[in-house]
């Protein structure tokens, strides 16, 4: 506390030598946006570091002692879920409806809300959680807990601002800070941008464009210097496309999108029905069962339904084995239903990318189409899977944009996510997060309002 309590006076006499009013203004405001994103970055990647070295613990066990795995992954779904029920129940799943919660609750009656929802208590136990839940086998993405992750950071370095600090916006500084987590989770800072503007924001974007530019840059370039400027999948070949490319676009879009929301509405559906579940016993029983089927399904079936399923994308996008079977995206859709809905911390964008490459290159097999045609189908599969759950068809494209720097096929992308939005609708008008997230605040504020009237 004590070189907190020095660095400020340092800071203060630092500003107070400075002569133009407006020039110390615009920097006192732009400084916690720096230091937050550069905060961001080394803590994304430390946490993807981590990330990967759960997925090969489990494909270590997966390859050397499967058996083993029938202990491990009930063990590790029961553990993720304590640490969530005890320590922060709002780490919990995803991470992203929590933060969009936070965004509409970020006024000063419900201060004490959000940082139910936003914390470094929620911070430790996100990065613990999902870790615990891949060492299981657990097929959750560490992209979502990224952006909550963010949003904490950027939220506690605002409230560590002096009082004589200029006032910078709460809603702003968690919106900053969800779009630079997904830019140094995924590197994908037109991504970052985008998903702010199309998911998060409900402020015209000119009144905190300067500072969302700057965080995503400085969050993604931090990333970058300790990661390489690496891209999350890599360069599939996409050229010399058949003229009628498009309608498989369009198919596998239709598919993929309708999918996509199914999953969503039926993760939507278990969690109604353990919401009715009143006894640790209940809740421990269903746990067990979930690790139990996803295990079985792994050593009887197909050991692919493990993780979050980037090694399954880059398998098909760039070796001879582009072709899925007819069940994968049966299994990859099973995997994240009972992952996601254990009540531990994981993300569900990775495993959507996944679940869309599967029913792609599934569908390209039957097609019997060439290499390069059916890369593209399995990008659009992604895009418009992630579609489904997310209803962000931009969002999506940006990102399997960045993710494979193909943008010759930037059109078809959008045509993916355009037609997936479409079909989605079909399912469920609104989308996976929206849902989650009117939840978290009805669970909040009917909580303030249950309180009983003080004397």
């Amino acid at each position: 506390m004590n070189i907190i309590r020095k660095s400020r006076f340092w800071l203060k006499n630092v500003f107070d030598r400075i002569r133009n009013e407006r020039l110390k203004k615009n920097l006192l405001q732009a400084l916690p946006f720096w230091v937050a994103s550069l905060v961001t970055g080394l803590v994304a990647v430390l946490y993807a570091r981590l990330f990967v070295i759960a997925e090969k613990g489990t494909a270590w066990v997966m390859h050397a002692h499967a058996g083993w795995l029938f202990i491990i992954t009930p063990l590790c779904f029961i553990i993720a879920w304590w640490l969530v029920q005890r320590f922060a129940p709002y780490a919990r799943g995803s991470g992203i409806p929590q933060v969009m919660a936070a965004i509409e609750l970020a006024t000063p009656k419900y201060n004490e809300k959000v940082g139910r929802l936003l914390s470094l208590r929620i911070l430790i136990v996100k990065i613990i959680s999902s870790l615990v839940m891949v060492l299981g086998g657990g097929v959750i993405g560490r992209e979502g807990p990224t952006i909550q992750i963010a949003g904490s950071i950027f939220r506690k370095i605002n409230q560590w601002l002096p009082a004589w600090w200029p006032k910078i916006s709460k809603r702003n500084m968690i919106m900053t800070g969800a779009a630079a987590g997904l830019a140094a989770a995924f590197n994908t800072p037109l991504g970052g941008i985008v998903f702010a503007v199309e998911e998060l924001t409900k402020t015209h974007i000119s009144y905190f464009k300067t500072a969302l530019f700057t965080a995503v840059i400085i969050a993604g370039l931090t990333a970058q210097a300790l990661l390489g400027p690496y891209l999350y999948l890599g360069y599939p070949d996409v050229g010399n496309l058949s003229g009628y490319i498009f309608f498989g676009v369009i198919l596998v879009a239709t598919l993929a999108g309708i999918t996509g929301s199914a999953m969503a509405k039926l993760i939507l559906l278990l969690f109604r029905w353990k919401a009715s579940f009143t006894r640790t016993r209940q809740h421990i029983t269903y746990l067990v069962a979930c690790a139990l089927a996803i295990t079985a399904i792994a050593f009887f079936v197909n050991e692919r339904i493990l993780g979050s399923g980037k090694e399954l994308m880059t398998t098909t996008l760039f070796t001879p084995d582009k072709y899925s079977a007819w069940y994968m995206p049966l299994l990859r859709i099973i995997g994240p239903v009972l992952s996601f809905t254990s009540g531990a911390a994981g993300g569900i964008f990775a495993p959507a990318l996944s679940a869309g490459a599967t029913i792609g290159s599934t569908l390209a097999g039957w097609m019997h189409l060439s290499g390069p045609n059916t890369n593209l189908i399995i990008l659009s599969g992604m895009v418009a899977f992630l579609t489904g759950v997310t209803r962000t068809p931009f969002t999506s494209a940006i990102l399997v944009l960045e993710m494979t720097d193909r943008h010759n096929v930037i059109f078809h992308l959008m045509l993916a996510g355009m037609v997936s939005s479409l079909v989605s609708i079909l399912i469920d008008k609104h989308s996976f997060y929206d849902h989650l997230k009117h939840q978290y605040m009805r669970e909040l504020v009917h909580e303030e309002a249950a309180k009983p009237c003080q004397p």
